[in-house]
């Protein structure tokens, strides 16, 4: 092999690896938008029951071709509250059985030398797929050309790396120079190391897989780098949680640990095997017994089965392992660095799978409401019983209404720009710059309510009773209000907002009545001029707080109808 065989084995390996990379977020990202209301349903569905959690994890991956996307998600669940520890590990382990799909596809697209190879088969749908992404007008099946499109740039990228492997095995020195790589330990930290700099287990075990048909690597060499890939695979979900909350942190934590335990218990019993047969028997041998002749199908099946036998095994032991990471990350030093205002629904990280990062756009507006809404009441109660009590916490609020205001414009506009998302999800998120603003005006009102309370403090003056009774009226009007705009949001509630709107037109005509009420005891003596400006103000306050309520509701009514 010259200089120039060497320069283009190793341009064909990078190409092979770029392109397989590509076609896996491409992939993944059309399946999201596919299928982004089952997703959401079927995360929403994460329930106490282990099996659940477990199946919930495999069927999301299969579906998104991802488990660091899966485990990102649930690491974001975790940190909102959505989900327990508990929930979050069995989702872990039921991702890293789903993620084995990728290997058996890869290994699927190996068969057929002699004749036409599935490879090339496969590899064909690229051209397709792209065909439908540039001349359908109908998006769905521009999505549909995309996951075309991914799945064959699949197989164009392993051709190339499985090309690359094959000119590196023609060199005896080569293969010479990688046998002598026996150490288990040494194989397993390679891999590890190589998946943390790919970020992708399956892009790993891939080229493992490509290695071991060339001849390039033995399978059990391939083992080890497999047990590498799943370790080093937790990279992604330890950048995830170190940003986070403590829960965050330890639900990596968790993943970390269990791909570990996995690998050490393999580790232990391949040495068992190997010195109690004197070498004649190892995970390799009996795979090549199980499925002789077809390597590709021994490394992907040793793959699913390591995972599959993993959780299996750490299953009955995660009440062990969720109390074992409490300890190593306590409440009163992960709660340190958890004291800040932010975000508890999204991330950064969630941005990568956008039908989620969505739907929990959305309930963080609606935390944002809650906080809102939350001020008014009390805002009310201010100025009714001259209670200033909770302004502490209505301060608080009012600081976190104004960053949420801030941090969630930002983040949507990062999350529309990214793709993977339903026209319906991108309709959405066209109407939530505006529901924002509604909801920090409304926190505005509730601020300048507590200013017309604090004037009539310094004025030594209240409120009559007559007013006072209007007012409690009016506080339910509105807190009636909130309850069916929000459901109208939450759920797409046409009858809700239905409700919401003659709810709304009711309170129109009690401000109005109450201005009128006004006029007739100023005119008798019961109220003062002070307190009766500052009624006249408040009644004004509150019919904004009204308007700005139902606008939040009437956003669903610029969404297309699944």
């Amino acid at each position: 092999m010259n200089l120039l065989d060497i320069v283009s084995a190793i341009l064909a390996l990078l190409s092979g690896i770029g392109i397989f990379l590509i076609a896996c977020q491409m992939m993944s990202s059309n399946l999201e938008s596919a299928s982004s209301r089952k997703l959401k349903a079927l995360f929403a569905s994460a329930s106490s029951n282990k099996l659940i959690g477990v199946g919930i994890g495999a069927a999301g991956t299969a579906v998104i071709q991802s488990s660091g996307a899966t485990t990102v998600m649930t690491i974001g669940f975790v940190n909102a509250g959505i989900i327990s520890l508990t929930q979050a590990a069995t989702i872990i382990y039921g991702a890293n059985i789903g993620t084995t799909i990728t290997a058996q596809i890869v290994a699927l697209g190996m068969f057929g030398k002699n004749a036409i190879s599935s490879t090339l088969i496969f590899s064909s749908l690229t051209g397709i797929g792209a065909f439908l992404m540039m001349f359908s007008k109908k998006a769905a099946n521009k999505t549909i050309g995309g996951i075309l499109a991914g799945f064959g740039m699949l197989f164009v990228g392993l051709s190339l790396m499985s090309g690359s492997m094959e000119t590196f095995a023609a060199q005896n020195s080569v293969k010479e120079f990688l046998a002598g790589i026996s150490n288990p330990l040494l194989l397993v930290l390679i891999g590890a190391i190589l998946t943390a700099i790919i970020q992708s287990s399956s892009v790993m075990t891939s080229i493992a897989l490509a290695m071991v048909v060339t001849g390039l690597i033995s399978l059990n060499q391939g083992i080890m780098l497999t047990l590498g890939s799943n370790i080093g695979s937790c990279v992604v979900a330890i950048l995830a949680g170190v940003s986070s909350g403590k829960n965050a942190r330890r639900t990596a934590l968790i993943h970390l640990l269990f791909n570990c335990t996995g690998v050490i218990v393999f580790l232990i019993i391949g040495w068992i095997l190997t010195a109690t047969t004197n070498g004649n028997l190892s995970f390799g041998s009996m795979l090549s017994k199980a499925f002789p002749g077809v390597p590709q199908t021994q490394l992907a099946m040793f793959h699913t089965f390591f995972n599959t036998a993993t959780v299996l095994f750490m299953l009955p032991l995660t009440s062990v392992l969720v109390k074992l990471v409490c300890r190593i990350i306590p409440d009163h030093i992960a709660e340190e660095q958890d004291t800040g205002m932010r975000l508890q629904y999204v991330n950064d990280n969630m941005i990568k799978t956008a039908p989620i990062a969505v739907q929990q756009t959305k309930r963080e507006i609606i935390r944002m409401a809650d906080i809102a809404i939350t001020n008014v009441n009390s805002s009310i109660d201010a100025i009714v019983t001259m209670d200033f009590s909770v302004l502490k916490n209505f301060e608080k609020n009012e600081e976190e209404l104004d960053y949420l205001n801030q941090a969630l414009v930002e983040y949507i506009v990062r999350l529309s720009a990214e793709n993977g998302m339903s026209e319906k999800d991108r309709q959405y998120l066209s109407t939530t710059h505006r529901s924002v603003r509604d909801i920090e005006r409304i926190g505005d009102y509730a601020e300048n309510i507590v200013e017309h309370a604090k004037v009539l403090q310094s004025a030594s003056q209240t409120f009559s009773k007559e007013a006072r009774q209007e007012i409690s009226e009016l506080k339910d009007k509105l807190n009636s209000l909130y309850t069916k705009a929000i459901e109208a949001y939450t759920n797409e509630n046409f009858e809700a907002l239905a409700e919401a709107n003659v709810i709304e037109e009711e309170i129109d005509d009690l401000t109005e009545k109450m201005e009128e009420n006004h006029v007739s005891r100023l005119s008798e003596g019961v109220c003062s001029p002070v307190s009766g400006a500052q009624y006249l103000s408040f009644s004004s306050e509150a019919e904004r707080i009204a308007d700005h309520l139902i606008n939040v509701a009437k956003t669903i009514r610029a969404l297309t109808q699944p």
